[in-house]
């Protein structure tokens, strides 16, 4: 019987230990719900230009929030670059990560040959007016700037759901 319990004991650590970043858990994450606006924000981008909330509420946008630590980021990103390739003169890309700096950023991308346009964030500043807990996220917005699809890690979205879902809205 005490083996029975130190399995299970095990098991449930094992999976508590899988969580990207070590979130707190919360009951409801997600702060911009589907049906809602994107909310006002700016960012700078590694390019050097500014991309606000109110710029993205004017047409398609993916939105996304990651860490290059978090195994279901690493898993999500090169996709999101197929998706970026084949759709970024039809919907604004916007990457940024969650408390992640410029120089880690920066070495993730060019290990992976990534091209995708990102903003650095010392703080979690701007994911906190998007969600509470977990990356990565993905938010697709139409041209009223309105959510209309949310991603996070469970599962991992795959290049053809989101491709799906961008196309729903394009």
């Amino acid at each position: 019987m005490n083996r029975l319990i130190t399995l299970i004991t095990s098991f449930m650590l094992a999976l508590m230990a899988c969580g990207c970043v070590h979130d707190e858990e919360y009951s409801d994450a997600d702060i911009v719900k589907v049906g809602q606006m994107l909310p006002d924000f700016a960012v700078a981008m590694n390019d050097g230009s500014v991309v606000t909330g109110e710029m993205l509420r004017e047409g398609i946008a993916v939105v996304v929030f990651f860490d290059t630590s978090c195994s279901d980021c690493q898993q999500l990103l090169p996709q999101l670059q197929m998706l970026y390739d084949d759709y970024s003169e039809k919907a604004h890309f916007v990457l940024i990560s969650r408390a992640e700096g410029e120089a880690t950023i920066l070495s993730f991308w060019a290990q992976h040959n990534l091209t995708m346009p990102y903003s650095a964030q010392s703080d979690r500043g701007v994911y906190n007016l998007f969600a509470r807990s977990l990356v990565p996220r993905v938010y697709i917005s139409d041209a009223e700037g309105v959510v209309r699809y949310i991603f996070a890690d469970n599962p991992v979205p795959s290049y053809e759901v989101v491709r799906g879902a961008l196309l729903g809205v394009l």
